[in-house]
């Protein structure tokens, strides 16, 4: 099923315009939705979610009309939030089996069922019992994706799942995604850009409430080959080059060296080398261009 929004728009209260005319097409699979922090990342999220509506535009997936069928999105959606709540001192399996019943799964056997294939999904059946109080971070969020999982969603949303996991939780957590990513639509949204290149295979950039590009990874970077340049320099001089060129982003290698890359169509000379563009090129590219 694809997602389609068009030309949507919101604005807060205080003047701030979060969503601005954006398009967006989504179809199966993983779809990662990069931005800076403030990029409007989770105002598109909570709207396609239905829990705000925006001031103009139009959303459906597949035969549904979103915004004017709320329940019949709901029915189909499963989403997890930057944070959320969870009952303290109960086991994960009670608490499953809790969420099953608010979700209309009323037959014990089908409940039962159904709550020990999200556990074994999302890698938390050997701790089924322990209390979800107890649980780290990126199980927590394991048992966030496992609670979406219950009503077998075919639109799940995950906004920046990732934030705050040591890498062993974070691999965990992105294993997970991908298994339930083959045959739903899944929105990543996200601001790490490891996560996009690891996991997705259709991606969008967002800023400012708009759709700076969207291309699948793979063809954003192509697209960048040969306009991408690196440098050695002198760390005092990074100022000099800022103002130059237009560069992308900065660091020391393992000799504690310096180096930049910028972007530019041509050779810059000047001692600059080409370099093979990587996905967080396409990203800064992509931010750099929205400002100048």
């Amino acid at each position: 099923m694809t997602l389609t929004i068009k030309n949507l728009t919101k604005t807060y209260p205080n003047g701030v315009k979060a969503l601005d005319h954006l398009d967006l097409t989504i179809g199966t699979g993983m779809f990662g939705l990069l931005g800076p922090n403030g990029a409007g990342k989770s105002s598109l999220m909570r709207t396609i979610a239905t829990l705000q509506h925006p001031d103009e535009g139009e959303i459906t997936f597949g035969d549904i009309n979103v915004l004017q069928d709320k329940m019949g999105l709901r029915r189909v959606l499963g989403y997890l939030p930057q944070e959320f709540g969870v009952y303290p001192n109960i086991s994960a399996k009670n608490l499953l089996d809790y969420f099953a019943r608010l979700k209309g799964v009323s037959n014990t056997k089908e409940r039962e069922d159904i709550v020990t294939e999200v556990l074994r999904v999302t890698n938390l059946y050997e701790v089924r019992n322990k209390s979800v109080s107890g649980y780290s971070g990126g199980m927590k969020q394991r048992f966030g994706i496992a609670q979406l999982l219950l009503n077998k969603p075919r639109l799940i949303i995950v906004d920046e799942p990732t934030a705050g996991l040591d890498p062993a939780e974070r691999n965990r957590f992105l294993n997970v995604l991908r298994e339930i990513g083959t045959n739903n639509t899944v929105i990543f949204s996200t601001h790490i850009v490891d996560d996009v290149k690891e996991l997705c295979t259709d991606m969008a950039i967002l800023n400012g409430g708009r759709i700076l590009q969207h291309k699948t990874p793979k063809q954003a970077t192509t697209d960048l080959q040969g306009k991408i340049w690196n440098k050695k320099i002198d760390r005092e001089k990074f100022e000099e080059y800022d103002k130059q060129y237009q560069v992308l982003s900065s660091s020391f290698n393992e000799d504690n060296e310096f180096f930049i890359r910028i972007y530019a169509d041509e050779n810059p000379g000047n001692g600059f080398e080409t370099a093979k563009a990587q996905l967080e090129d396409v990203y800064f590219t992509a931010l750099k261009n929205d400002k100048a």
